[in-house]
């Protein structure tokens, strides 16, 4: 009986482990879409941070990021100084592959929202967020 009773325990002990063992491949992997993500966030906020504004631009925003909750993280306040319809993409995108990424990962998050503006407005060359 002592046997079965240390087969048994070794057999679950192992099952155990089996089951919630880490998959250093599933964490690269993770890794990797995560500075994918963070790579493209970095190109998206130098764009819109390049961007002035003065009397013959307009100011405008869009929402950013993608919380696991639904909405987004923030909203990117920029000028039609730019090529808008390359951030708008660019932004685009990234909202996609966040959704897809805290699907895939189950990311959590808190489920506050961000404060859309009510207007940008132009101060010293720079679109500004009112709220």
């Amino acid at each position: 009986m002592k046997k079965v009773s240390s087969h048994l325990f070794l057999f679950i002990t192992c099952l155990f482990l089996f089951a919630f063992q880490c998959d250093e491949e599933n964490i690269t992997l993770s890794e990797e879409e995560l500075k994918e993500l963070a790579d493209l966030k970095t190109e998206i906020e130098t764009l819109a941070s390049s961007s002035i504004c003065n009397e013959s631009t307009e100011c405008k925003y869009i929402a950013f990021g993608s919380k696991p909750c639904g909405g987004p993280w923030s909203y990117l306040i920029y000028s039609t100084s730019i090529n808008t319809n390359v951030l708008e993409n660019k932004v685009e995108q990234y909202n996609q592959l966040e959704t897809v990424y805290n699907a895939k990962w189950g990311v959590v998050s808190d489920c506050a929202l961000a404060q859309e503006p009510s207007d940008v407005i132009c101060e010293d060359n720079k679109c500004v967020a009112v709220f």
